[in-house]
Order: C-alpha cells, then sequence, then structure tokens
C-alpha cells in the first residue's frame, strides 16, 4: 500500500499577485509590459528620491562645515572663527528638511498631470 499525501495552499489575492510578480521576474522568453500601475510606482518613486537627495546633500555638506567648525575650535586653538563656521553649518543642516518640503512640492507638481492621466486610465 502506498501512502500519499497531498498538500494543498491556497494563498490570498493580495499574497496571489505578489507571487506572480517575483515570479515574472525569473521567466525568460518575453517581456512583461510595464501597467500603469508600474509606471505610478515608478514616478512616484522618482519625486520622493529628487527630493531626498537634494535634503541629504545638503544635511551631509551642512555637517561638514560644522565638523570644520568644531575643528577650528578644538584643534586649531581658532574659538571664533569656528562658531561663526559652526553656526553656518548647523544652520544649514536645519534648512534640509524645509528644503526637502519644498522640492518634494515642486517635483509633485511637475509629475501630477501624469500621474492624474496614469491613474485614471486604471
Amino acid at each position: 500500500m502506498e501512502n500519499k499525501q497531498q498538500v494543498s495552499i491556497t494563498y490570498s489575492a493580495e499574497e496571489q499577485k505578489e507571487i506572480d510578480s517575483i515570479r515574472t521576474k525569473y521567466q525568460s522568453g518575453e517581456k512583461k509590459r510595464p501597467t500603469n500601475l508600474d509606471k505610478l510606482k515608478k514616478l512616484d518613486a522618482k519625486v520622493e528620491s529628487v527630493a531626498m537627495v537634494s535634503a541629504l546633500s545638503e544635511g551631509i555638506f551642512s555637517t561638514l562645515i560644522l565638523g570644520v567648525g568644531m575643528t577650528c575650535v578644538l584643534v586649531w586653538n581658532q574659538p571664533v572663527i569656528g562658531v561663526i563656521v559652526g553656526i553656518i553649518g548647523l544652520a544649514g543642516a536645519l534648512c534640509a528638511w524645509p528644503l526637502y518640503q519644498k522640492v518634494l512640492a515642486k517635483e509633485r507638481e511637475k509629475a501630477a498631470l501624469e500621474i492624474l492621466r496614469l491613474s485614471e486610465n486604471e
């Protein structure tokens, strides 16, 4: 006598979509045409990444300036110059968040027509 056991797995609709999207990455042959949802996700990610890169660049550069100010005070024994440079660096770092918000709003405004167009077709 053979003892055959069978396992049945069911997935929710959301899980099945994710499984299908991963599966298509590994299938050879025809390339899947991007859907409007794919285009929407890509465009939205681009808008957010442009704002993030500009804010991070501002923050990193300003933090380096703040570090130069600290070096002036602690190593080079130039407290007046160090405090001035440090305040400039600190002010620049504090401006990173407002810069992010401003760039994000500007990029969203640029992409708004395309996003609305793509979302209406879905």
